[in-house]
Order: C-alpha cells, then structure tokens, then sequence
C-alpha cells in the first residue's frame, strides 16, 4: 500500500495504540498503576509494513489525484471541510515512434516498407535473402535507401547507371530490371525502393561470384566462388559518398581480371571488317636461313618489317617466330614446323564474336577463385601447360607443365602446398592397377617387376601394387603436396621429352613439372628463407627412403582453367579449350538462373575417392590418409589400397 492512504493508515492505528497504552490498567485485587506508558513498548506495538527491496516511488510511478483538495470544490465557511480521497493510476508511456526521425515526406514510404517486407519472398532471390534485407531495413526503421525526401536519391541514380554498364563485366545488362522511380505515390514508391534492393544484390552477387554455382558445370572443381554478404553490400552502399566506387569493389580485384576487362572493351569498341585470316600452307620444316614460298605469308602473320616479297627465312622473322612459340606454350626452338604453323593459323582463325565470347566465359571463372591469391602463390593455367611462382606481385619462376587428358582431367582448385616429399613412394591407384596393370601382368608375368612395380596380395583378396623411390619412380624424385580431395598433386617424372611437346595433356590428373628441382629451390626460399636450400642441396637428399620437407607456412595453391589471358607484354592470349570448359560456360551464363550459395552452407560434395585400408602387419606404424595413399615412409604392405584414379 503506497500513497496518502496509507500514511492515514498507519497513523490512525498508532494512535489507537497509544491511547490503549496510556489508560491505566484494572486488575481485580490490585492497585491501578499511574506509571508513564515506555516508549519502547508504544513502537513494537504500531505495526509497520514489510520492507521490500525496490526503490522509493517516484512520481513516474504512480500518479496521484485527489478530489475535494486544492482546486477542488471551495469550502463552505462553518461546514467541515471534504475528506479528500487520493487514486493510484499507472501512467501509459506511449510506444516510441519508429519512423520519429524520419523527414515527413520519407515516414509514408517507411511505413509501407514496413508492412511489404514480411510477404516479398517473390520479390528477392530467396526467403534467406528477403529476411537478411527485412533486417537491414529494420535497423534503420525502415528508412529508404533509394529515396530522399520523397523523390529518387542520387544514390539510386547512381545505382541504376552502374548497373546499366554491366556489359562492361561480362554480365548481360538485361537481366537487371529497374522500376520505375518517378512515381509519387507512397505504395509505389515502396515497392521501387524493395525492387531496386533485390536488383542491387543480384548485380553484386554476379559481379563477384558469377552467374552460376560451378557446380553445374559437372566435373571437378573445388573453389571458394564466395558471394557477398547481403547486409555488408547494403551497409556499403548506404554509407559510400561514391556509389559505383563502391559497386565495382564487388568486382574481382585480381589483374588477370581486371586486364581481361580491358581487353574486353576493345574488342567491342573495335570497328571495320573482321580481320582477313592469313592462312600459310603446312610443309617442310622452315629452318633460319632457308628459303621458301610461304616466307612472305608468315612475314604478314606476325606483321614483321622487311622484304615483303623477299623469301629467306632471316633473323628478325626468326626472333618473332620464338616469342610467338613462347608466348603460345611451344618449344621457342624458331624452327617453323606444322605445329607451329597449325597454330598460326587456327589462333586467325576466330571471329571477334568468338574472341568475345571467350573473354566473357574466363571473367566468369576468375569469379569463382579467391580475391587474395596470397602474397607469395603458385598459378597454374591448365590450357596454357604453365605453373608461375609468384612473390610480391612479380613473378619469381615459371615452367612447363604436363596435365591431365581430357578423359582424366586436371581439376580446378584451391589449395595450400604443406610440404614436398623427397624420394616419393608411388602407390598405384586401383584403376591402374585394374585397367592397365594386371592385362599386362596375366601377358607377361615379368612386366611389373622390370617397371619396378611390388605387388602385394592383401588378406581381402585385393592387389596393392606400389613403386619403391628411385630414379624410374613414376613420380620422379620429387612430389609437392597440397592435400585435396581429389588426391592430385604436382611431382616430378623420369618422362622428360613430354616437356617438348605443345599440347602436354597426358597424365590421369596430376601435373608434372619440368624443372622440379629449380621449383622446390624457389617454394624453400620463399617459406624457409634460412634454410639453404640450394638445387644442390635438394640433390644430396636423393636416395632409398623418403624425406619430408615441412612449410612452416602454407603457400596457396590455384589451379586455373584461362582459355583467354593477357601476357606480360600487353597482348591478349588464347588458347585451345581442351576441356570443352569455354563452351559449358557460356551456355551456362545464358540459361542458368540459381542462385550462389556461400561455401559453408553448400552441401558436402561427395567423396571422389574411397579407401579400403589393408590389415597392417604387426609392428608397422599408423600412417596418415594422403601418406599412406602416396607414400610417406610407411611399410608398403601396410598401405591402404586406394581407389584412386591415375596419376
């Protein structure tokens, strides 16, 4: 009980009590006792309230009024005065106004956004991103991101014109509808403000992750293809004093893109007629300083200066035909034979719409790699038969490679190199051993043993074949590890003469290196810049057992597919699709509506590979699942067999 009443209260009982208290007291057969009452006694006899654990009232918590006191009604002189009665109500604080700081003529479009937002899921890509947009506007009740004020801002000018540039990404424009902004009335004007949100994230989504999951190229491919968070993109946006600055930051930054792009806009903005193909007929091979007819043609190929009829095969013609060699992935040899030539004609050959489309589908597949390729990284283009180390920006070292055939393909990924493994063990994947090996071995029992290859029956009936280190080890003397899960790998071969070859596409997957050792010498300098590793040094390690050389720190590894490129010189460089990926792209970019999802909330792709581990013999050591597949020191008979493919 709280307020006047109970202050009343209170004192109407002491008073009681105090006058109880002060009458004499009659006993029968006693004197009356005229002692003074003890105060003491007086307070333990008023009865006070419990005290309770909250503050003191204030005068926001109750409100008190009072009828018949002070501005009530006047008293009568003679008459007693009114007893006055007091009333306890709450007081109702009113909700806070959402829309309070909003400018008058933005509150009705805010209320409107208000009310749409829980029913839009058609309006946006999915409900996922309806719920993230609903909360953005949320946060800032419900304040227009596009309007200002009740009209169009700059900001969705500004918007609207970067995404109408969106041909410039490879993208194609059509595909981003704009509403109509202009119109005045507030329904309308929340439904623009929620279709221009949902076009904005489509373009940034595309801009930075593609048109489409990779995953519905088939094939193998593991790459982070990362889209953008949907608040991050709509805080940016809200917050930037330069709108299109802030959308073209969604685009990938790395300059093969962004050189791609240029090269893009060339293309298009070039005039005229296709350019004549300049065919040259195939022959004897053209050696420098020989003569022959088809002089003249090349000299106008490669648009070199000189005797326009003259027909020796001279040094300037010489040095143009081994930077074109180099350039396209060949033997820069300047010896002109028909597979020079071929190329010669075929890279002609393609209409500037082919050009174009190609351009297009490789700015696609740079969306799906990481925006930071890291400081120091490994690049290895699949069409180009070339791996580059690449270290602050620059490129530290560069060679040939050998790639998967088109039936075993490379696959496209990302990984991080862990360590390299001097005098590798091979252990014979089971399609080898299956398709290729025991035919051989049912022929000619011998076969195996003088390849090196152990055979090993295991107690479950299954063969494990393996190949001890040496020099005719399938997998050289070295083997750079960045673990995956589809178990490929780049290493060294006793196979050198592949390396001459233009097209290199011969392995079951993994990649063979031509100069292994220079490359383990580069990796080492970088990751353990004290640790001497020399090319000699490497060498000294040659020998019968494994050796493991650890990174402290990884070094990420990307595997490309870069059908189209622009070399260190400025040219824009294409390539033969020996994968058919150009293709897939493209049908895919005009066809495919789905949406990318971030990586971690994708489904676990399923295993390529499976293990069927064999009973290890006693006294062997537990090895790791990608040692014991390629080795590590473990006991060959202990070796899981793995169902793997070729390497």
């Amino acid at each position: 009980m709280r307020g006047l009443r109970f202050d009343r209260q209170i004192r109407g009982t002491a008073l009681v009590l105090l006058s109880t208290v002060a009458l004499p007291i009659s006993v029968a057969g006693a004197q009356t006792s005229t002692r003074p009452p003890n105060p003491a006694a007086i307070e333990a006899a008023v009865p006070m309230p419990r005290p309770a654990n909250v503050p003191p009232p204030s005068a926001l918590d109750v409100a008190v009024t009072t009828e018949g006191v002070g501005g009530g009604t006047e008293a009568t002189p003679g008459t007693a005065e009114p007893a006055a009665t007091a009333t306890v109500t709450p007081i109702q604080t009113a909700p806070a106004d959402p829309f309070a700081s909003l400018a008058p003529a933005d509150r009705p479009i805010a209320e409107r956004l208000r009310d749409l937002l829980p029913r839009a899921d058609r309006t946006f890509a999915s409900r996922k991103e309806r719920l993230a947009i609903e909360a953005f506007y949320q946060k800032r009740n419900y304040a227009p991101l596009w309007f200002e004020r009740g009209a169009a801002s700059a900001r969705a000018n500004a918007a609207i014109t970067r995404i109408q540039s969106s041909a410039a990404d490879g993208l194609i424009a059509a595909e981003y509808r704009f509403p109509e902004m202009a119109n005045a009335a507030a329904d309308a004007q929340a439904e623009a403000e929620l279709r221009l949100t949902a076009t904005l994230i489509t373009f940034t989504r595309h801009l930075q992750a593609g048109r489409f999951p990779y995953a519905r190229m088939g094939g193998e491919i593991m790459l982070p293809q990362e889209p953008p968070d949907i608040a991050a993109t709509l805080n940016a946006i809200a917050g930037a004093s330069d709108v299109a600055a802030a959308i073209d930051a969604f685009s990938p930054p790395q300059p093969g893109y962004r050189a791609l792009k240029a090269k893009l806009a060339e293309l298009r903005g070039a005039t005229g007629e296709e350019p004549k193909i300049v065919q040259i007929p195939e022959g004897p091979t053209l050696r420098p300083g020989t003569e022959d007819a088809r002089v003249p043609l090349l000299r106008q190929r490669l648009n070199v200066a000189g005797d326009a009829t003259g027909l020796r095969y001279d040094e300037a013609l010489v040095v143009a035909v081994r930077t074109y060699q180099k350039s396209n992935g060949m033997n820069p040899d300047g010896l002109i034979g028909n597979a020079t030539l071929r190329s010669l004609n075929a890279v002609a050959a393609p209409r500037r719409s082919d050009v174009i489309d190609t351009v297009i589908a490789n700015m696609e597949r740079w969306r799906w790699i990481p925006r930071d390729l890291g400081k120091a990284h490994v690049m290895l283009n699949i069409p180009n038969y070339t791996l580059r180390v690449m270290n602050d920006g620059r490129e530290a070292w560069t060679t040939r490679v050998v790639v998967g055939k088109p039936t075993t393909a490379t696959p496209l990924l990302t990984e991080t190199m862990k360590f390299i493994t001097v005098n590798p063990t091979w252990n014979v994947p089971p399609s080898i051993v299956q398709n290729e090996y025991l035919p051989v071995l049912s022929q000619d029992p011998g076969a195996l043993s003088r390849m090196g290859i152990k055979v090993v029956n295991n107690r479950d009936g299954s063969v494990h074949m393996f190949q001890p280190p040496g020099d005719g080890n399938a997998l050289g003397r070295l083997r750079f590890n960045f673990p995956n899960r589809f178990l490929v790998y780049q290493h060294d071969t006793p196979d050198k003469n592949l390396f001459s070859h233009d097209r290199r596409a011969y392995s079951h997957g993994c990649m063979r290196v031509q100069d292994p050792v220079k490359y383990a010498e580069v990796l080492l300098s970088i990751v353990l810049p004290n640790g001497g590793y020399t090319q000699q040094r490497i060498r000294s390690l040659y020998g019968p057992a494994e050796h493991n050389i650890q990174f402290p720190t990884p070094i990420p590894v990307h595997i490309t597919y870069q059908t189209a490129f622009v070399d260190d010189a400025g040219e824009l460089q294409v390539r033969p699709d020996i994968y058919g990926l150009d293709a897939k792209t493209r049908n895919l970019i005009r066809s495919e509506r789905s949406v990318v999802e971030p990586a971690n909330e994708r489904p676990a792709p399923a295993a390529t590979t499976q293990l069927r581990p064999a009973r290890p013999k006693e006294g062997t050591r537990t090895v790791g699942f990608f040692e014991s597949l390629f080795g590590g020191g473990g006991s060959a008979a202990a070796a899981p067999t793995p169902k793997a493919r070729v390497r």
